[in-house]
């Protein structure tokens, strides 16, 4: 089993081949979530400066690192934390990071209200001045491309392109992390994972990894690898579409077995609904049989009610327990 590679020039283009395009996506998200794009044309200049200064930016004292400690962000979740401090499924994952989102100042409406997650980044200003301009480049660079795949998306559902983006992606919520996974001692006989098993809670994740490899995606039963490709993007979909869906398009569980001789590098770009959205299934669509049970997490996409901000601090408080007494409370 593999996983699909698809050129998305077409889409990008908007060219009458970007229907082919779409369905290959589609099937793609039927038969196992995952998907890698090419033809993407995201600037390989502004990503091997981004690589260039995460390298930097890790390789610092942890003294210097914790100056932008998560604790230090509040409300709006982000900043840095050491390696172990994340969760998944109760236990510490073997990696630390930088949490972002969509940069907000005090004089936003939804800061004023202080709504959950958004907000103000933090960055290292004094030991690398430049990383907020391209962290920010980055990131508008890859939510342009995540409209142009849901756009995709909602045609292989034989909609309208502009499906999600009047009804959830119009203002969406932006959450993006830089991990660093440290080389590992590969002599034990442990298995030792950076992340355990896990769905993404969103509508799309674009992934940037660098060549170390790791991922792993659990198609059916089978768990395979997601190697590195160069210039390319790996997307899945998350809980969000799945419930829109009704289980057509289901979220795929992934994980990342350490493996490294070297620090591993990546960058996942959550692009989701409006915190405030209410996600719906989508007319026409039916249900397809609970799959609870097989679920990593034993939970149903299906059921819960509310908005996605709900949905989604109530997911992101199980990975930072202390954090959430800090900010929620």
């Amino acid at each position: 089993m593999n996983i699909p590679i698809i050129d998305i020039s077409p889409l990008i283009q908007n060219t009458p081949e970007k229907f082919q395009v779409a369905e290959k996506i589609g099937q793609a998200c039927r038969e196992n979530g995952f998907f890698y794009i090419i033809g993407h044309q995201v600037d390989l200049e502004l990503q091997q400066k981004l690589e260039k200064l995460s390298k930097s930016f890790f390789s610092l004292s942890l003294d210097q690192k914790m100056k932008i400690k998560m604790s230090n962000g509040g409300l709006a979740w982000r900043g840095y934390f050491p390696c172990g401090d994340e969760l998944t499924s109760g236990r510490p994952d073997m990696k630390e990071g930088i949490y972002f989102g969509e940069e907000l100042d005090q004089g936003n409406e939804l800061v004023k209200i202080k709504t959950p997650l958004h907000g103000p980044n933090l960055f290292p200003d004094d030991e690398i001045p430049e990383f907020r301009n391209v962290v920010l480049e980055y990131m508008k660079s890859i939510k342009e491309l995540g409209h142009k795949i849901l756009e995709g998306i909602a045609l292989s559902l034989n909609l309208d392109e502009s499906y999600f983006y009047n009804r959830y992606t119009k203002i969406p919520l932006q959450l993006f992390r830089i991990f660093n996974y440290p080389k590992v001692e590969l002599n034990t006989e442990e298995e030792l994972w950076g992340v355990g098993e896990h769905t993404d809670y969103g509508l799309l994740t674009i992934l940037k990894q660098d060549n170390s490899g790791g991922l792993q995606v659990k198609c059916k039963t089978e768990w395979i690898e997601a190697p590195p490709i160069d210039n390319s993007f790996v997307c899945n979909i998350g809980d969000m579409l799945d419930r829109m869906t009704g289980g057509l398009y289901r979220s795929t569980p992934h994980r990342v077995k350490c493996q490294f001789k070297n620090d591993r590098l990546s960058y996942p770009f959550f692009f989701d609904p409006n915190f405030f959205a209410q996600v719906k299934k989508i007319e026409n669509i039916e249900l397809r049989e609970e799959d609870r049970n097989e679920r990593w997490d034993k939970s149903s996409v299906h059921e819960f009610c509310g908005t996605y901000g709900d949905y989604l601090i109530k997911k992101v408080s199980k990975v930072f327990p202390e954090l959430k007494e800090q900010v929620l409370s």
